[in-house]
């Protein structure tokens, strides 16, 4: 038995729309890998139209980062990760 229950109840709630806030997956700009390979990684893992990564891409290089994906912690986290695997640098934002 806690000894005061409505305070443990409030910081579970704030934990759990913490994590259904919505996030940002922000890809960022790097000397290592092409335009293609970024564009063809955004249309695989992230479903974009062919034009959507494009321009994601252009805005990564000249910008430096581009948000790519916005949607919830647990949505976002297996792109993120795909996108780490493929030797691209990305991370998931407030």
């Amino acid at each position: 038995m806690t000894l005061f229950p409505d305070i443990l109840e409030q910081e579970v709630i704030e934990v759990i729309l913490k994590e259904e806030a919505i996030k940002a997956l922000v890809l960022y700009n790097d000397d290592v890998n092409t335009f293609e390979f970024v564009t063809e990684s955004l249309i695989k893992v992230c479903n974009h139209q062919t034009e959507q990564a494009e321009q994601c891409t252009y805005l990564v290089h000249y910008k430096g980062k581009c948000v790519v994906k916005n949607g919830t912690f647990k949505k976002l986290k297996p792109l993120c990760e795909a996108l780490l695997e493929r030797g691209l640098t990305a991370k998931i934002e407030s």
